[in-house]
């Protein structure tokens, strides 16, 4: 597959960002190392909000260690037939918020350029050692380190929707793919941590400014096959906070344990 060379702003400056051996340099001399794992970091100490931001190492094992199993390949074969369709597959990609980068590769054409940013050092560290035909980079979606109406499409899972500055850095006529928690979505799981598990909101309206065009639910159930499946699961969701020490006992134990995918997909397009 083809990979060029990534094309990025300064977070500092916003100027262009230009690669010599191994350095991402603007021309007020703002410097960016090139990691030898394959990925930037575009997050200033000054844009931080704590020392490291994001997913911790031992969420970011998890999150891969499942995603692996194929869990969610449903999802994945929606996102990728609904790209391919809208024909877009020599243009630029963004997948915002793409940890450990297992989506992300999943939408790599044989000419197109895809990105991934992720707040989490560790998940960004794992993605551009493994998937070397993506660019990736360490930076916030609060704040993209891409010129304007850059990307054509940008793939939003399980991660904050930032509207205005998504705008600002797709295409005119570029869409928005955004995945949320249909109001079923890991009822069991659920069930298993709170003594009142209530179903998702799916009623929020991230979205305000950009158009629109589609929207479905893909559903079915998932039959997780050892303890450690229904473990790492949990690890992804923002109730394993919550989760006692007896309920993941009762987890690690568990052999086919069944609960429910629920996904909210919706796409958008800027016009």
């Amino acid at each position: 597959m083809s990979v060029s060379v990534a094309e990025y702003s300064c977070p500092i400056c916003q100027s262009p960002l230009a690669l010599t051996n191994s350095i991402y340099r603007c021309e007020q001399n703002h410097c960016f190392d090139l990691a030898k794992e394959n990925y930037v970091n575009l997050l200033p100490v000054q844009f931080k909000h704590s020392k490291n931001p994001g997913d911790n190492k031992a969420m970011v094992n998890a999150r891969r260690a499942f995603l692996e199993k194929s869990y969610y390949q449903p999802l994945i074969e929606c996102l990728v037939a609904k790209y391919q369709e809208f024909g877009l597959a020599t243009g630029k990609l963004l997948d915002a918020g793409c940890g450990e980068g297992y989506y992300t590769h999943q939408h790599k054409q044989e000419n197109n350029q895809v990105y991934g940013v992720d707040i989490a050092k560790e998940a960004i560290k794992k993605a551009g050692k493994k998937y070397h035909d993506c660019h990736f980079s360490v930076g916030t979606l609060s704040k993209l380190s891409f010129a304007d109406s850059f990307f054509d499409w940008i793939v939003s899972i399980y991660a904050p929707i930032l509207e205005p500055e998504f705008t600002r850095v797709l295409a005119e006529q570029g869409y928005l793919i955004t995945v949320t928690p249909g109001a079923n979505h890991l009822a069991e799981l659920k069930q298993q941590v709170y003594q009142q598990a209530l179903p998702h909101d799916e009623t929020r309206q991230p979205i305000s400014e950009l158009t629109l065009v589609d929207e479905w639910q893909l559903g079915y159930p998932m039959t997780l096959a050892t303890g450690e499946d229904c473990l790492n699961l949990l690890s992804m969701t923002p109730f394993a906070f919550k989760a006692s020490e007896q309920v993941k006992e009762w987890l690690a134990k568990q052999v086919e344990f069944t609960c429910q995918a629920d996904f909210l997909i919706k796409l958008y397009q800027k016009n």
